[in-house]
C-alpha cells in the first residue's frame, strides 16, 4: 500500500503550483505549474491606476490543468492514497459574490467588468478609503479596530478595497451580497459550501486582512463601519463573526470537483490560508526564526508564545493574529509590497526597444536579461556613496503601512550603466529589509535567524547574498522551491488527522535547508553606510509633498 499523500495546492501572483506531498516524509511525488492565462496577457489591469485584478476563470481552469497534470504522474496506487487536499492564495485577494458565494464575474452580466473580480493583493486602487478608515479609528472615540494591525489599516486590505468598489460601481455594489477572499473561497467551491453563511473562513485573512479579532466578537462593529459607509455596516451581518485555524478542516471534497481535478472523492479539504504564511509553516518557521518569502513581494513572518508578546499591540507591522500562521502560536506579519516585482520593473524598463520583434524571440531576451544583469552587477565592488535606490516601487508595507509612497534612484552620472543601476534596486530591497529586522528587534521580537523561501531565494544567489551582507546575518535558503504549497500540505495532513498539530507535521515534513548564505565582513561594514543613506533618502521622500492623487 502507497504512503498517504498530501496535495497542496499554491494560487500565486501569476500560477497555480499543485504538489503531491508524502505525509509521513515531506517527501514531493508530484508538481505541476500553470499559468493564468488573461492575466499573463494583462488584461483587467491598469498598472497606471493601480489596478490589478484577476479573472476567477484563470483560478479555475489553472487549477484543473495542474491538479489533473499531478494526477497523471502518479500511480493509481497512489491516487488512492490521497488523504487530504490544502489551499492557499495570495491576500487580501477578494470577490463580490452572490447569495450562493459565485463570484459576480462568472456570471454573464459582469464577465468583463474588472470590479466584479478578485481584487489582487497588490491593487492600491482603495488609498482614500485606506485614509479614511485609519482616520476614523483614531478619532471615533471607540474601539481602535486597527490596533492589531500594526496601527496602519493598508489599502491592500479587505475592507478599504470592497468600500471602493461599492463606491465606485453602483452595478456590482447593488448585485453583491457579500465578500470572500479567494483563498477562502476555493475550500468553499471544493467543499460546496461557497454561500457566504456556509463558508469557513481562514483565521490568517480574517485577521490580518479584515481586522477580526476575539476581544471584539470578530469583525469590527457595526457602528464603526457605518460612519464609514452605512452599505459596509449592512455588508457585516452578511459576512461571519467565526474564524478557523488551517489545522481545521473545511469540509469533503465533493465528488464533480474530485472528478474535475482527478483526486479521490470524499477526502479532507482544509481551511485554506495565506500563501505567506504556508510558506513560513513550510519553511519550518518556530519562534525567533523570520520566514522571509522573497517573490514578487515579501512577506516576513514570525511566531512567538502568545505569552511572551501577553497584552502588547505591535506597530507599523502588518498584523498580529492567534494561530494565523501556525495555530496555538501568535502569528506576526511584515513584510515589502515590491521585491521581485523592483526587478521585473528594470527588466521590462530595458526591454521596451524589444516590443517590435516577434514575442518568442522578445521573450527570449528578456528572460536572459536579469541573470545577465545579476552577473554583471555581481563583479562590481559595493560603492556606499554611489547610486541609491529606495525600494517603495509599489508603496510600503512595513515598517508603517503607506501605499502613496513612491520610490527613487539617486546619484546618478553620465557614468552609470545599467548593472550598476540594478545592483542599487537590489541593494535598495535589502535596506528595505533591514528596516523591517530593526523594526521587529526594536519591537521587542527576537530575530534570532532568518530562513528564505519563494523564487527569488531560488533563482537569485546575488539577490540573496546582498541580503545577507546588509543584514549581518546568515540567510538559510529551504531546500524546497515549492514553501507555500508544502505549508498548504502540512496543514492538510493536520486537519486529516494524520498529526496532531502542525507543529508536529513540520517536524516530521520539513526539507530542510539547501544552502547557507554567510555575510562578508567587510561588504556588511560597507553596507551599513550605505544603509545610513537610504534611511535619509527615506525621511525625505517621505517628508516630501504629495500630490492629492497619490493618496
Amino acid at each position: 500500500m502507497s504512503k498517504p499523500l498530501c496535495i497542496g495546492i499554491d494560487f500565486g501572483t501569476d500560477s497555480v503550483r499543485v504538489v503531491a506531498i508524502r505525509a509521513d516524509t515531506g517527501a514531493q511525488e508530484a508538481r505541476a505549474v500553470e499559468a493564468y492565462p488573461r492575466w499573463s496577457e494583462g488584461r483587467y489591469c491598469d498598472a497606471a491606476a493601480n489596478r490589478f485584478r484577476q479573472h476567477p476563470l484563470d483560478y479555475l481552469e489553472s487549477l484543473e490543468r495542474a491538479c489533473r497534470a499531478v494526477s497523471a504522474e502518479l500511480s493509481a496506487a497512489q491516487r488512492e492514497a490521497i488523504i487530504a487536499v490544502g489551499v492557499d492564495a495570495t491576500a487580501s485577494t477578494l470577490v463580490a459574490v452572490d447569495e450562493a458565494g459565485t463570484p459576480l464575474s462568472l456570471g454573464a452580466r459582469f464577465a468583463d467588468n474588472p470590479n466584479a473580480m478578485f481584487v489582487l493583493w497588490k491593487d492600491h486602487t482603495a488609498l482614500r478609503e485606506a485614509d479614511e478608515i485609519n482616520a476614523l479609528a483614531r478619532t471615533w472615540g471607540g474601539t481602535d479596530f486597527t490596533c492589531y494591525s500594526g496601527g496602519v489599516y493598508s489599502s491592500e486590505w479587505f475592507w478599504a478595497k470592497a468600500l471602493h468598489v461599492l463606491r465606485t460601481d453602483s452595478e456590482v455594489a447593488a448585485a453583491a451580497c457579500s465578500w470572500t477572499e479567494h483563498c477562502d473561497w476555493i475550500p468553499g467551491l471544493l467543499t460546496g459550501a461557497t454561500a457566504p453563511g456556509h463558508l469557513r473562513r481562514g483565521r490568517a485573512a480574517a485577521g490580518h486582512k479584515a481586522m477580526w479579532h476575539a476581544s471584539w466578537g470578530g469583525l469590527p462593529g457595526a457602528d464603526f463601519l457605518a460612519r464609514l459607509d452605512p452599505r459596509l455596516a449592512d455588508l457585516r451581518g452578511r459576512l461571519y463573526d467565526h474564524s478557523f485555524t488551517s489545522d481545521q478542516s473545511a469540509g469533503a471534497l465533493t465528488t464533480e470537483w474530485a472528478q474535475r481535478l482527478g483526486l479521490p472523492a470524499g477526502i479532507t479539504v482544509a481551511v485554506g490560508g495565506c500563501d505567506a504564511h504556508f510558506g513560513a509553516v513550510g519553511g519550518g518557521v518556530r519562534p525567533g526564526t523570520v520566514a522571509k518569502i522573497l517573490g514578487t513581494s515579501t512577506c516576513d513572518m514570525i511566531v512567538a508564545d502568545p505569552g511572551a508578546i501577553g497584552d502588547r499591540t505591535i506597530a507599523g507591522i502588518c498584523g498580529q493574529v492567534d494561530g494565523s500562521i501556525v495555530p496555538g502560536l501568535m502569528g506576526l506579519e511584515a513584510g515589502q509590497s515590491a521585491y521581485g516585482d523592483v526587478y521585473a520593473w528594470f527588466r521590462d524598463l530595458l526591454s521596451w526597444p524589444l516590443r517590435s520583434l516577434p514575442a518568442d524571440q522578445r521573450n527570449a531576451i528578456s528572460e536572459r536579461l536579469l541573470d545577465d544583469l545579476s552577473d554583471a552587477a555581481a563583479a562590481q565592488l559595493v560603492d556606499p556613496t554611489g547610486i541609491l535606490s529606495l525600494d517603495w516601487f509599489n508603496g510600503r508595507r512595513t515598517p508603517n503601512a503607506d501605499a502613496g509612497l513612491k520610490a527613487a534612484i539617486t546619484g546618478l552620472t553620465l557614468g552609470a550603466d545599467a548593472p550598476a543601476v540594478y545592483r542599487s534596486l537590489v541593494e535598495a530591497t535589502a535596506y528595505g529589509s533591514r528596516a523591517i529586522n530593526e523594526h521587529l528587534v526594536a519591537a521587542g521580537i527576537p530575530v534570532d535567524e532568518i530562513v528564505a523561501l519563494g523564487g527569488i531565494s531560488q533563482r537569485s544567489d546575488f539577490a540573496v547574498q546582498v541580503a545577507a551582507d546588509v543584514l549581518g546575518m546568515p540567510i538559510k535558503v529551504s531546500a524546497t522551491d515549492e514553501g507555500p504549497a508544502l505549508g498548504a500540505a502540512m496543514c492538510a495532513a493536520t486537519a486529516a488527522g494524520h498529526y496532531p498539530s502542525v507543529q508536529e507535521a513540520q517536524a516530521a515534513m520539513a526539507p530542510g535547508f539547501k544552502t547557507t548564505h554567510e555575510p562578508d565582513p567587510g561588504r556588511a561594514a560597507q553596507y551599513s553606510e550605505g544603509y545610513q543613506r537610504y534611511r535619509a533618502l527615506a525621511e525625505t521622500v517621505e517628508s516630501a509633498p504629495r500630490h492629492p492623487t497619490s493618496r
